[in-house]
């Protein structure tokens, strides 16, 4: 799955922040310079109409990226600055408050640029500006994205532009009705998977330049990994770096156990008694193939189980409706291809099963997926378990496996109930 749809995936799935216990770690080029954090909304200088949208948003106190990286958005003079964080950590609703402070109501013309790698990503972002800015009536949006049909000479009066790359740099140079030296803000929102999608960078890299040297400039990234750091210099040099620590996925907090089946009929026995015995929290099952998670699906259903299916055929809308409804705990069982093991976060998930092991074309383990799988159990801190129900054919497998990330995966017997009663105690 692009990048892209797994960030618009984790944007419509997280309404609420995720409560991160990382680090904030802070990269400044000059370290005695005072930076300054703040542990309440009202000690910004906010408008008291967006005082009012973002408490409207259900945010009754800043993040932890938001404490350090808002007094820096907002201060005079501007500062350029990188904000790195996972998903539902508060980034878009930061440079979202940045930006409808920074649009002066009184001006008609734009003055606030914001930009993303896909239509879907950038109306989303249009959500959250409607969102907070909702008593901020003076203050209009426009999007530069494809679709949207403005012809040449018309005269933008809306503050905030929210933009692709590519329909922006249009507006721009071809058909002129974006004037960038009047940019005041500049917004660049994914700036990981704007590297990764190509062309997108080098669309980017042009606006930029043709922005005044005076345009306070904002880039958002999930990660801070070389390739970000060297697009980053090309935009904005010595800016100030805020970061969350990145969560390493880890097989430390998380418990596995393996069970042998005879068949794919016995497999799903074995998953029954294990749903059976694990009552609490909602339940992940990886299938290798769409074939095998449609089988599994039907079956369960039919067994009475409340199941919903994620995979690759499916829209990302689709898909996040899934995901949605498997957060809200209408659904309490997702299965899932590889599609859902990197990259979602539903926090109530506290156990895995891998209906089969993951492998490669060569019938090898594929070790980067298996930790991706049974990482869905162990989301920003927590502790989980994660099953694997395997055929007898399969077990040199999880030796492999064992073997590769230097951990013990216990054999359990899917028939023993008081075992299994016992762990999810």
């Amino acid at each position: 799955v692009p990048l892209a749809e797994l960030s618009l995936m984790n944007k419509l799935i997280h309404t609420s922040l995720v409560e991160s216990q990382q680090h904030v770690e802070i990269l400044q080029r000059d370290p005695s310079s005072p930076l300054f954090s703040i542990k309440t909304f009202e000690e910004l200088p906010l408008k008291k109409e967006l005082l009012q949208g973002v408490y409207m948003m259900g945010f009754n106190r800043p993040s932890k990226i938001q404490e350090q990286a808002l007094p820096l958005m907002l201060a005079y003079p501007p500062q350029n600055l990188i904000a790195q964080s996972q998903s539902g950590t508060g980034k878009t609703a930061a440079f979202v408050l940045a930006m409808l402070s920074r649009a002066s109501a009184n001006e008609k013309y734009p003055q606030c640029l914001c930009l993303a790698p896909t239509y879907e990503l950038a109306l989303q972002i249009g959500q959250v500006v409607r969102a907070i800015g909702k008593f901020c009536t003076d203050i209009k949006v426009n999007y530069a994205v494809r679709g949207n049909r403005v012809l040449k000479g018309t005269v933008l009066e809306e503050q905030i532009i929210i933009g692709t790359p590519g329909t922006t740099l249009d507006w721009c140079f071809k058909q002129r009705i974006l004037d960038l030296t009047k940019i005041s803000l500049f917004v660049l929102d994914e700036a990981d998977i704007m590297i990764d999608t190509q062309g997108l960078s080098c669309q980017s890299i042009r606006i930029h330049r043709a922005l005044p040297k005076s345009c306070q400039v904002l880039l958002f990234s999930a990660t801070f990994k070389e390739p970000v750091r060297a697009f980053a210099e090309r935009i904005i040099p010595d800016p100030i770096v805020i970061k969350l620590r990145e969560e390493e996925l880890t097989l430390n907090n998380i418990r596995q156990y393996f069970m042998v089946c005879q068949s794919s009929d016995e497999q799903y026995r074995a998953l029954c008694n294990l749903y059976g015995s694990f009552t609490i929290g909602q339940v992940m099952i990886f299938c290798q193939t769409r074939r095998l998670a449609d089988w599994l699906s039907g079956k369960m259903s039919r067994d009475g189980h409340q199941v919903a299916i994620l995979t690759a055929e499916l829209t990302v809308v689709q898909r996040a409706s899934v995901i949605q409804r498997f957060r809200e705990g209408k659904e309490k069982v997702l299965i899932a291809t590889n599609v859902c093991a990197r990259g979602i976060d539903v926090q109530q998930v506290t156990t895995v099963v891998n209906f089969g092991l993951p492998v490669d074309q060569d019938g090898e383990p594929d070790f980067e997926t298996y930790l991706h799988r049974i990482g869905r159990a162990g989301r920003f801190g927590h502790r989980g378990i994660a099953f694997s129900v395997v055929e007898r054919e399969t077990v040199e497998l999880v030796h492999k496996i064992e073997e590769y990330f230097q951990t013990t995966i216990k054999q359990l017997d899917p028939y023993d109930m008081d075992e299994l009663e016992r762990l999810a105690a």
